[in-house]
Order: structure tokens, then C-alpha cells, then sequence
């Protein structure tokens, strides 16, 4: 059975009259609750993070259901991604979110989810990228005007080493206004804000749902 993990060490014990910190912790609570909903994150599957004003990032523990999620499931690390209180076990792609906010200081949180779409299409006649054309809801996303334009997903081969798929994201960061996906596994996500990263979360995994039915029509289509 999953165990709500605790909190530790003196940050956790003092943080209750810390506004910031218990903003944050909501923030991704309700996230997470979302994201469950929605079956983005099966499992123990996913990990959420928000960037405070101070620069201090929660995330959420590793190994904890992010649709259980309380204050307790969330801890804080450092712009290096290593836990600041010893021995307390952050996510294991906290780099993925830290590479992010060190590459765009205006980002304040990160999003990552394991949707049947994207697992499915990644697999699927997608060897580097997912391209989404034609629809309204492209619009969602930052430099989208017009349905008639295209947004491409990079999509890169899922990788347990962590630090060295970090290296293959690096190049391409600042040209994925609609986050990126990992072959096989899901989605990352970001915005300036919980409510915009959750919205162009929601607009990806949309867009994602719609070309994965279109492409399960034309099969059945065939001759």
C-alpha cells in the first residue's frame, strides 16, 4: 500500500508560518489532484514543481501518488536539484526542472505527466518530433496566433540517466513553446505560473488525444 511520505528536518517543522512556502505546496497539490483526474499520472508516475519568488523549488517527493498529494509529499531542493534537508529523496528527474529554471528565470513551474497520447504517439512514427496542425487550441501556447500555423513537440528518446538526457533537451531549449515530450514515458511542461503551465499542459494533452484519434481513424479507414 502507498504511505503518505512525512515531512523531515527543521525546514518542514517551521514552515508553517511560511505563506510562500504553503502557496506553493497548494499550488501542487492541486496539480497533482488534477492531473490525476485526468489519468495523466498513473502510478507514482509524474513530478510537479513550482519556482517561489525567493528562488527557493518545491517539487514533489519521489515515489508518492500525485493524486494523494499534501503539504507532506513536497520538499525543497536546490538550483542543482540536491535536497536541502539531508536525506530527503526529491524526484528522480528533479534536473529535468531545474535545467528549465535555470534556462528562463521568468518560468515558475514545471509540469510532467505519463498520458496514454503521449506515450502512444511517441512510440509511433514520431522519430523526433510530433508536429500539430489545424487546430484552435494551438493558440494556447506562447507565439500562436492562428490555427493555421504548426507547433512541433520534440521528442526525445527516454533516457534513466538523467543528467545526460539533460545534455540532448539543452539544445533545443527556448524553441518549444509547447514543452517537449520523452519517447515512451510523457510529457514536460512549463509556464509562468501554475495556472499557465496547467493550461498549456491541458491545451498539449488535448492536441495530443485529438491526433492520436485521428490517426487511429485513418487506420481503421485502410483498405
Amino acid at each position: 500500500m502507498w504511505e503518505r511520505p512525512a515531512a523531515t528536518g527543521h525546514r518542514a517543522a517551521t514552515r508553517g508560518d511560511d505563506g510562500a512556502w504553503a502557496r506553493a505546496c497548494d499550488a501542487i497539490v492541486a496539480a497533482g489532484r488534477r492531473m490525476d483526474q485526468r489519468g495523466w499520472v498513473p502510478a507514482t508516475a509524474g513530478n510537479i514543481s513550482v519556482r517561489l519568488a525567493d528562488g527557493r523549488i518545491a517539487i514533489t517527493r519521489s515515489g508518492g501518488h500525485k493524486g494523494f498529494l499534501d503539504a507532506g509529499g513536497v520538499m525543497e531542493v536546490d538550483p542543482d536539484g540536491r535536497a536541502v534537508v539531508p536525506g530527503e529523496r526529491p524526484s528522480a528527474e528533479t534536473g529535468l526542472h531545474t535545467q528549465l529554471y535555470a534556462h528562463d528565470r521568468a518560468i515558475g513551474a514545471v509540469l510532467h505527466g505519463h498520458s496514454v497520447a503521449s506515450t502512444v504517439l511517441s512510440l509511433a512514427g514520431a522519430p523526433d518530433a510530433i508536429v500539430l496542425s489545424g487546430y484552435e487550441v494551438q493558440k494556447v501556447f506562447a507565439g500562436q496566433s492562428t490555427h493555421d500555423a504548426s507547433v512541433t513537440v520534440p521528442v526525445f528518446d527516454n533516457d534513466q540517466d538523467i543528467a545526460r538526457l539533460a545534455t540532448v533537451v539543452a539544445p533545443r531549449l527556448g524553441a518549444m513553446p509547447a514543452g517537449y515530450v520523452i519517447r515512451g514515458h510523457g510529457v514536460y511542461v512549463w509556464g509562468g505560473d501554475m495556472p499557465q503551465a496547467l493550461a498549456r499542459l491541458e491545451g498539449l494533452e488535448f492536441l495530443l488525444g485529438c491526433e492520436l484519434a485521428r490517426r487511429q481513424m485513418s487506420a481503421g479507414a485502410a483498405p
